[in-house]
């Protein structure tokens, strides 16, 4: 317990009088650096969870959670009735059919990303469906593709304009092979708010593919939707047994590595982050130890006039974690307010200074995300008050073992 006398004299010694100027300024690069050391460190955090989250979400709108790929036989749609047992976990099966192809408008070529959907699946994908921007999926019929809003802007194209693709199939002629090509109508264009996808990736009808790609049944896979996309890497084996001669691989394979560089990245950041609220702890044990060196003589007397070695050890962790705490109370708040309107930051730096922070076609997002996670700032403040906790004890210690006779023997 912490009595009276050892509160009015540490809350006494937070205020330094005039003649120690050097400690009062060694007290607010304490509390300051501690502060932003918090304050960054729940920002980058903030931002890279958010980071994450976004692009899972957008990449488990767009792409498919489980995928059977065959390689030897085609796909049995028989064995479709073998997973009725996982009807409570997915959401919907597609066959689809993905291919590269080149896109020519007028002078403008650019390689691109097909997908073809049978029976207007297209409609299924919540991302595309609901990112209409110009025309409409009513009109997605033969002939027609859907393009990314970013392929659109980069070619200049709108809805209602036509396009060429060629495809890697080979159309034989007197003159020789020449590469398969159709001209198809732009029915809608789409935003997902993934850069990469909106530049890279078209839709068309099933028919039209198999037309433009001369597709074989080895070239149709089936893709599968769940209600929880967790659950992919758990339902993967169920699937492999029964589709035993296929490739079966999950929206997690396909991104191992990626999110795997994620993960390591954000715990770089967080040690590398951690360092500032160390080195910041350091202010707090100099302080301290001139504060031990200023006050010996006043030490020398509380402990003449009975306060024991304990109070006086306390008193001077008092002093060093009061000032931890309030500054990591401080970094907390500082962090959640800038991490809540990060992105109204973003704007307002961009346009007050007319840079570009967060380029679309660097980190894939349209905007700054961010994701508030309670148990990343219980973590980082427990850490925090850990650093200043143990900061604070070699200093209290010291002034907890001044002998009083010699204090006031050579003062």
């Amino acid at each position: 317990m912490i009595s009276k006398i050892e509160r009015i004299v540490a809350f006494r010694y937070l205020r330094p009088k005039k003649k120690e100027g050097f400690l009062k300024i060694i007290s607010i690069f304490s509390f300051t650096g501690i502060a932003l050391g918090v304050a960054v460190l729940i920002i980058v955090m903030s931002v890279m969870n958010g980071f994450r989250s976004e692009l899972i979400e957008k990449i488990l709108g767009f792409n498919p959670h489980i995928i059977v790929k065959p390689y030897e036989n085609e796909i049995n749609k028989d064995k479709l009735e073998e997973i009725d047992f996982l009807d409570d976990l997915i959401s919907r099966t597609v066959f689809t059919h993905s291919g590269q192809a080149v896109l020519i408008n007028r002078e403008n070529t650019t390689g691109i990303l097909v997908r073809s959907y049978f029976d207007d699946s297209i409609d299924e994908i919540e991302l595309i469906k609901n990112g209409i921007i110009d025309g409409d999926l009513e009109s997605f019929e033969q002939n027609t593709v859907s393009i990314g809003k970013e392929l659109a802007i980069s070619l200049n194209l709108v809805a209602g304009d036509k396009i060429t693709l060629m495809s890697t199939s080979n159309l034989q002629t007197p003159f020789g092979n020449l590469p398969l090509q159709e001209k198809f109508k732009i029915s809608s264009i789409f935003s997902t708010g993934l850069a990469e996808f909106d530049q890279n990736v078209i839709f068309m009808p099933f028919d039209d593919a198999n037309s433009l790609f001369e597709l074989t049944e080895l070239d149709i896979n089936l893709e599968i939707f769940l209600i929880d996309p967790s659950n992919a890497n758990k339902l993967k084996d169920d699937v492999q047994k029964i589709f035993q001669d296929h490739y079966v691989y999950t929206w997690a394979d396909q991104n191992k590595s990626f999110f795997g560089a994620l993960k390591v990245e954000r715990n770089v950041m967080f040690i590398i982050l951690t360092l500032i609220i160390i080195v910041a702890a350091f202010n707090i044990v100099s302080g301290l130890t001139i504060l031990v060196k200023n006050k010996t003589k006043e030490i020398a007397i509380l402990r003449t006039l009975g306060v024991t070695k304990n109070s006086i050890a306390k008193i001077f962790f008092i002093i060093g974690f009061t000032i931890g705490s309030c500054a990591t109370m401080t970094g907390v708040t500082i962090g959640i307010l800038f991490s809540y309107y990060i992105e109204e930051i973003r704007v307002l730096i961009t346009t007050l200074f007319n840079i570009r922070l967060f380029p679309e076609e660097v980190y894939f997002l349209s905007q700054m995300p961010s994701e508030i996670n309670l148990n990343y700032i219980i973590i980082i403040s427990l850490f925090s008050l850990l650093i200043t906790f143990l900061a604070t004890i070699i200093p209290s210690l010291s002034a907890a073992k001044l002998d009083p006779v010699k204090a006031l023997k050579y003062e």
